[in-house]
Parts: structure tokens; sequence; C-alpha cells
């Protein structure tokens, strides 16, 4: 990424399509102020730029009024994530504002996790209540008072027994850091390594869970069968990408001074697409 000069103005459009979610969001700075997530089953064309106007209206914002705009690259659906892509950097380059790529996989990593914690944490209200009991220990707090490390593994399927996936760390309330590459992986081949990457892993570093967020129904059978030590919970969560979390990767990099040339932006495909594949096949 180049570095961008710093102006005066925080406000930043994200946008992403690389799923059958179209999620989309106005920040200022990293709080956000409007969101809408909208599912088309990836006929986004259709609605990406209604969505847009609809947001900056609700939010209160003119389009002089953007210091950026954060888009999410994928992996994803071949098609979908060059519909965000393509429209960010028009506007990027039509409004002489800076445009920055994120990784869709991250966003999901990052908003299943906050869902999955969520769920756990309102569960084990619900359960103290029932009880009688006073308050509920933190889904984050380990009882020393630090946030234990958890591992997130982002799924978007991409059929015949694979995903685009990745691995991250989850600690706290920042962003999940990053532990593998974004890639195309085959499901049985990628849980031997979490799974030897977790026996290797010396005690005070291995995850107290492992959490499968976002399309994980077709890999949920393979997902809960990995093999993990006494100690390390698995979590399935099936989620959907909402675009505050797009947004707020994006904002993090441009209030960074962070952002990509906007001809030479392009999406994170991680493949060839199904027609081009065939086409080299055939020559």
């Amino acid at each position: 990424m180049e570095q961008l000069q710093q102006k005066g103005g925080r406000r930043f459009l994200a946008l992403d399509t690389s799923t059958a979610m179209m999620a989309a969001s106005v920040m200022e700075e990293e709080a956000l102020l409007e969101e809408r997530n909208e599912r088309a089953d990836r006929n986004h064309s259709v609605h990406v730029v209604p969505v847009m106007e609809e947001l900056l209206q609700a939010s209160g914002t003119r389009t002089g009024e953007l210091d950026g705009i954060a888009v999410g690259i994928g992996p994803g659906s071949y098609t979908g994530i060059r519909i965000a892509v393509t429209a960010a950097k028009t506007l990027a380059w039509a409004w002489d504002i800076p445009v920055a790529g994120v990784s869709s996989l991250q966003a999901i990593a990052w908003g299943g996790w906050h869902a999955g914690l969520a769920a756990k944490a309102e569960a084990a209200a619900e359960n103290a209540a029932a009880a009688g009991l006073g308050g509920t220990p933190s889904a984050d707090q380990d009882g020393t008072g630090a946030a234990p490390v958890h591992w997130i593994v982002p799924l978007v399927d991409a059929r015949r027994g694979q995903a685009y996936t990745a691995l991250f760390a989850g600690a706290g309330s920042a962003a999940p850091r990053r532990l593998e590459q974004d890639a195309i992986r085959k499901m049985d081949g990628w849980l031997e390594t979490l799974a030897a990457r977790i026996a290797e892993a010396a005690p005070e570093e291995r995850p107290v869970a492992v959490w499968f967020v976002g399309e994980t129904g077709p890999h949920a059978e393979a997902a809960a069968g990995l093999r993990c030590p006494a100690g390390t919970a698995i979590q399935l969560v099936p989620y959907e990408l909402e675009g505050r979390w797009i947004g707020r990767l994006g904002a993090a990099a441009l209030l960074a001074g962070q952002h990509d040339d906007v001809h030479a932006l392009v999406p994170n495909y991680t493949q060839l697409a199904e027609a081009e594949a065939n086409l080299l096949r055939k020559g």
C-alpha cells in the first residue's frame, strides 16, 4: 500500500460484494454511522448504486465529504468481487479520494467471532438469570484478567470440498491478527494443517477455542472433527458479512495513511474462474 497524506475529514464509505450478502457502511473514523446488508444471491450489480446512495443520504454525508472508500477484495465469488471493486475504483477516481482494499475473509472472521462471543455471553446471562445468580464472567476473560487467544477460521464455500479460508488470532476487541494467508483450500488438508499447528504450539500459545465462522454449513461435519488438545473448544458460527466490519478494517487502514493505487487495485481471486480454467485445459 502507498502512504496517504492526512486530510481533515474522516468519513469513509465501505462495501463488499464477495458473498451472497452485499455489505456496506458509512464510517466516521472507526465509528459506524449507517449500515446496509442486503442479500442479493450474488446479483449485486442491480443493488450496489442504490444502496450506496441510500447510505450516504441516511448518514447525512455528501459525496464531497467522503475522505476515502474501503472495499472488500475477496476472496469469494469471482463475479461478485469485481462489482464492489469496480464501483469503489470508479468512485475513488471520480471523486479524487483514496481507496483501500481489505480482506473479506478478515472481515468475516472479525464479525463472525464477535457474533459468536455475543451469543455465548447472552446464553450465559440467561442461564445465570434462570439459576438466580448475579453477573456472568466475560467471554473474553480466562480468570486471570487477560484476554485469552482464540483462533478464527473464516469460511466461504468454494464447492467440491473446498473453501476460501484463512487463519486469524483474536484477543480482546482488536481486529483479528493474521496467522495464515487467504487462499482456496481443500478442507480435509486444511484441517490437518490446523491440527498440526495446534499440536506444535507451546501450551501458553494454544487457543482456548477454534471458531469456524461464515458459510459453515457445507463444512460443519468436517470442522467439528478437528483434532484439538483437551481444553480447546470448537465453535461453529454460521455468519453473513456485515458492512461495519469491512468499514472498521478500511477505516483503520485509511486513518493509518494507507491506500491502494486506484488503477492497480484488483480482486484477490486466489484461483482462475472456472471458464478460464476450462479454456486452459482445452488449450
